[in-house]
Order: C-alpha cells, then structure tokens, then sequence
C-alpha cells in the first residue's frame, strides 16, 4: 500500500494515504491532496446518477472518487466520475480492493470543477491531456458555479488529443451519446448540478 509523509512532498512510508478524508491522487511521484466541498460533491453525485440512469440497459458501472483509482501516465487518479464495462469491473473486484482500474478501460470520464483551487488547473489542463494519451473516448468538465455548465470533449484519434464537441449551460438540454455494449444517449440540464440538495436523500 503507498503511504504518505506529506503534501507537497515526494511519498515515503508514514500513515495510508487511503485513510485520509478527501484522499489523494498520485501525480509523478507526489501526492496531491483532494479535499472537494459539499456542493462539488452533490454535483458529482448528481452527474452519476444521471449517467447510471441513462445506461441502465447496458453493460457498464458508474461511479467515482471514493476507493477507485484509475491508473494514468501521471500515477493514480480519482476522477469525479467514470463509465467502466461492466465486464473490467468483475476482474477488478475479484482481484482488490480498493478496486485500480487501468485508464485504457474507462469509456468515460468527468470531473467537476472547484473553482479557485489548486486543482482547477490539473482539471483544465493535465488531466485531458493523459486521459486523452489513454485513449479514453469521452471527457466532460463539469462547472455547478457561478453558472452551471458540461464541457463535452470527444477524442481525436489521429490527434490523440480531445476536441471540444460542445457546450451546454443551465437552461438548456445537454444530448450525448456514450459508446459501451449498448451505446446510450444522456440527457440532462446542467441546472441541476448547482441546485441545494431538497432533503438528506439528495445529499
């Protein structure tokens, strides 16, 4: 198990990196912390749902943060949301937990935006970089503030680069195709992703 000395720092054995609350990601041999707010949270959680939803008649698993860890060029991410094949799920199970996922497998991906933090710019910038070095087909960025918005960038196989596909803000319908065994189509307004929970059972 990779332990952590501190931040900031390269990792050296002290206390499981796991056990902390945000958790960290591994980025060229130094631990980044994640400490995401409530309402990041709601909206990744939102995103989830939808997609889950969405897939409900194909072969695939939706989740993020948490206990997975998807394996990059840069070390270990923990991408807000992930689409796997239901298939790279079982093997994985079967062989760990926390469950690591190798990036190649990942049909999607999505990660929300916390404005004004250090890992603003690892979500802009680095991260569609190696998901797209993967080959990972779909990449969305997804904002809840000010204004609520999903960045849809699609891969460009001869570029090995993401091109952004399309922009959909709150007040409009967000339809995109996501490939698996049986390709799905999801459709949402970006709205509710910086909506306030209604009860605990949004929470």
């Amino acid at each position: 198990m990779i332990t952590a000395a501190s931040v900031g720092t390269r990792w050296r054995i002290c206390t499981p990196w796991r056990q902390t609350a945000g958790g960290f990601e591994l980025e060229d041999g130094w631990l980044i912390e994640l400490a995401p707010s409530p309402r990041h949270n709601i909206a990744a959680r939102r995103i989830r749902d939808i997609v889950t939803a969405a897939g409900a008649d194909s072969e695939i698993f939706v989740d993020g943060g948490g206990s997975w860890e998807i394996s990059t060029p840069a070390g270990i991410r923990k991408p807000d949301v992930f689409v796997i094949p239901h298939e790279v799920l079982d093997a994985a199970i079967v062989d760990q937990f926390p469950v690591g996922i190798s990036g190649r497998d990942v049909l999607l991906m999505a990660e929300v935006i916390s404005p004004g933090t250090s890992s603003e710019r690892t979500d802009r910038v680095r991260k569609p970089k190696e998901y797209a070095a993967l080959g990972i087909p779909q990449f969305w960025i997804v904002e809840f503030t000010p204004r609520p918005k999903v960045q849809v960038h699609v891969l460009d196989d001869e570029a090995h680069a993401y091109r952004l596909a399309r922009t959909v803000h709150g007040g409009e319908t967000l339809e995109v195709s996501v490939s698996a065994d049986r390709p799905f189509t999801v459709r949402f307004d970006p709205k509710t992703l910086g909506e306030l929970p209604r009860d605990l059972t949004d929470l």
